[in-house]
């Protein structure tokens, strides 16, 4: 898997990151490293490395202004943050942003390594410890509708209650999720494990705040939803019938 595959390191920390390039190579990853966010933009444009690293506390344009600006361009390249700030804060605004892994430094470099094959793994489309879920997403119909809504799952477009919505990788992925697992409770944290690829424990309202955003798209009456409802204490069931 490692043959070929290019990982950028944004890293400031030379240490840190000539240590990473290190261990990446001897398994026989391309590496690159920026030392700042400006020039981890520059290199991920010319470069198009399968994998960053990403610090957070970055000189110049910070590593969420980083994420931010990449997402814009480019929703499905794996993305890890590796940072000294270990706050839930940090890591919601992190996952909220698209990122697809989160790992606190001091970090163990077996866990990192494992933690960037999984990634790569998942980029390549196999299959890893959410296949049943994922294998229910290549069986999803493109369109999918429900009462006044259609998603359009191919053109990443959704029509609701009051407006059309251009949807972004992460709202795909979560609609897919719950398309998928219609009529079944899914957790807080499967969500996120499905989500976001995150697998640690942790009290997030990430999840909550996109439940709030689909029930302004698709309910009419969001205060009292018919298709994303809250089970409490559990987390939340899509429930309807679809029809493709």
């Amino acid at each position: 898997m490692s043959a070929n595959k290019r990982i950028l390191i944004i890293e400031d920390d030379k240490h840190i990151a000539e240590g990473i390039k290190l261990n990446l190579g001897l398994l026989g990853f391309d590496v690159a490293i920026a030392g700042d966010g400006m020039a981890g933009l520059e290199k991920w444009r010319q470069w198009r490395p399968d994998l960053i690293v990403l610090d957070i506390m970055l000189p110049g344009i910070d590593g969420f202004s980083v994420l931010q600006r990449i997402r814009l361009e480019d929703e499905r390249i794996p993305i890890l943050i590796l940072s000294a700030r270990a706050e839930p804060d940090d890591r919601i605004q992190g996952l909220a942003g698209g990122v697809d892994d989160y790992l606190t430094k001091p970090f163990n470099l077996e866990e990192f390594q494992l933690r960037i094959q999984r990634l790569l793994r998942r980029a390549g489309w196999s299959r890893d410890g959410n296949g049943a879920a994922e294998e229910a997403f290549d069986r999803l119909p493109r369109i999918v509708e429900f009462g006044r809504n259609r998603i359009d799952f191919g053109a990443a477009q959704a029509r609701g209650v009051k407006k059309t919505i251009s949807l972004t990788d992460q709202e795909m992925k979560l609609l897919k999720l719950f398309v998928a697992n219609r009529g079944k409770v899914l957790s807080r944290e499967k969500i996120l494990e499905i989500g976001w690829g995150y697998t640690g424990r942790m009290t997030t309202r990430t999840v909550d705040n996109f439940i709030v955003r689909f029930r302004k798209y698709f309910e009419e009456d969001p205060k009292q939803p018919q298709y994303f409802k809250s089970i409490r204490s559990v987390g939340y069931i899509f429930d309807h019938e679809t029809d493709a």
